[in-house]
């Protein structure tokens, strides 16, 4: 419920509908699904790209969707982004066009192809890019390949806003992918040891509390892999606190500054640290209080740091857990072992870039939001302006219209929000308090209850 209030008075209230993040769904086969023949009658050569998207989106003038065409000769797969609302009336049609471009019958497509929604057919994308659903593992032209559809989708004037940031955004997770994964890179196999000895130890990594100390390239490596597990938390502790922030905010972990660490150890069940100090950070005292206050139950850590950030003396801990870089390092050796972790590595890669992609439509989403509050605002400002002007015609003070003013605003501003506070009562209102908190107070070092804290 959005009300309108002018000079600070609420004149009337209005059910404003926002729009929600576009839909965005996959229909496609590829080597997995479908015989040679049947992937040969669906291949569209370059040059026809741009026509058929034109005639696709002809076939579906109604929804007017955003569509991109992406063929090779081990897959064809169709990428459309629409509203809610048409969404639903898409995939029908458009599996009866791919099939009619095919000469073949809908229902002989349609037990060849597969349909992914969402958050599927966007981990689907990055994972196409990346050369991970390829019949030869890596292989770097799929990316090409995609670049062009994009281009052609373009010229053809289907890809719209959503396509453009989901195939970019697939661009970049695939760059990374193959930067970052080389088969044999040490430092990925290390990363997934780390999370595979912590499986071994507890039963399920939903329930635990992780802690990350550090922000460097192997914190991050290993952040991602055990974000891709989806721990119940995940917590980033780094001398620096902006830099820490910004690894936290990219895995939507929590961040603190090393100096908090000592009273915040007890928290957490896995510790993975790897800082440049050059004597431990993490002393046996620290981790004996943190162990008392778990009442003795385990922790698992990780110390990739050289030298150590652990001290040694930890490891003697009955109910601690410590790995160290050579540890981790006797559990990579072989090739195949080195493999399969760069492939792990670059699914967690791929999962950390759909969560970016959902966070971007999320943020879309509010654009409207956001442009209401601004025409608001912006009220305020004219009728406040106007009356100051009036106020200095008729001779009165500079100063006394510049408080006039700035009170004024700053009562329409806070009018609708102290409403709401007084309206509410008992877990609405402290819920309500704790964001209006974060909204007005950020960075003023008051507390709602005005002690500071």
């Amino acid at each position: 419920m959005i009300e309108t209030r002018v000079s600070g008075q609420t004149t009337g209230t209005a059910r404003q509908s926002y729009n929600l993040p576009v839909p965005v769904f996959a229909l496609g086969l590829n080597h997995t699904t479908a015989p040679l023949d049947l992937r040969g009658r669906l291949a569209f050569a370059p040059g026809t790209l741009t026509p058929a998207l034109r005639g696709l989106q002809g076939r579906l003038q109604r929804a007017t969707p955003e569509a991109a065409l992406v063929s090779t000769c081990n897959r064809t797969e169709l990428y459309v982004a629409a509203s809610q609302a048409a969404m639903q009336e898409l995939v029908a049609p458009a599996m009866d066009w791919l099939a009619s471009e095919g000469g073949v019958s809908a229902d002989h497509l349609r037990s060849h192809t597969y349909v992914m929604e969402d958050r599927a057919a966007a981990r689907h994308a990055f994972r196409v890019a990346s050369g991970l659903d390829s019949m030869v593992l890596g292989e770097p032209q799929i990316l090409g390949q995609m670049k062009q559809a994009v281009r052609q989708a373009n010229e053809a004037g289907t890809l719209g806003t959503t396509l453009h940031q989901l195939f970019q955004r697939s661009f970049s997770v695939a760059k990374e992918v193959r930067t970052s994964t080389e088969i044999g890179a040490h430092s990925i196999s290390m990363a997934a040891a780390a999370v595979r000895l912590a499986s071994q130890l507890f039963e399920d990594l939903h329930d635990l509390q992780v802690l990350f100390v550090g922000a460097g390239e192997m914190i991050e490596l290993v952040a991602t892999h055990f974000a891709a597990r989806a721990p119940k938390s995940m917590t980033v502790a780094n001398r620096t606190l902006e830099r820490g922030e910004r690894l936290a905010a990219r895995f939507g972990a929590h961040s603190l500054r090393l100096s908090e660490l000592p009273n915040r150890l007890h928290e957490f069940d896995v510790v993975i640290s790897c800082t440049a100090s050059t004597v431990p950070i993490i002393g046996l005292g620290a981790v004996e209080r943190a162990l008392k206050m778990r009442r003795h139950r385990p922790m698992f850590m990780v110390d990739l740091a050289v030298p150590r950030d652990i001290e040694v003396e930890v490891a003697s801990l009955g109910d601690v857990y410590l790995y160290t870089i050579d540890d981790l390092s006797a559990l990579v050796q072989t090739a195949g072992e080195k493999r399969q972790a760069a492939v792990q590595q670059a699914e967690a890669i791929i999962d950390a870039g759909v969560l970016s992609f959902e966070h971007w439509l999320d943020q879309r989403a509010a654009v409207p939001l956001i442009q209401a509050l601004s025409r608001q605002v912006d009220d305020w400002s004219a009728v406040s302006l106007s009356r100051a002007r009036r106020q200095l015609a008729r001779g009165e003070p500079i100063d006394t219209v510049l408080e006039t003013l700035s009170r004024g605003l700053t009562n329409k501003m806070l009018h609708g929000t102290l409403a709401e506070l007084h309206a509410v009562e008992g877990p609405e209102r402290e819920a309500l308090a704790q964001t209006v908190s974060r909204l007005f107070l950020r960075g003023s070092g008051r507390s709602p209850s005005g002690d500071g804290r």
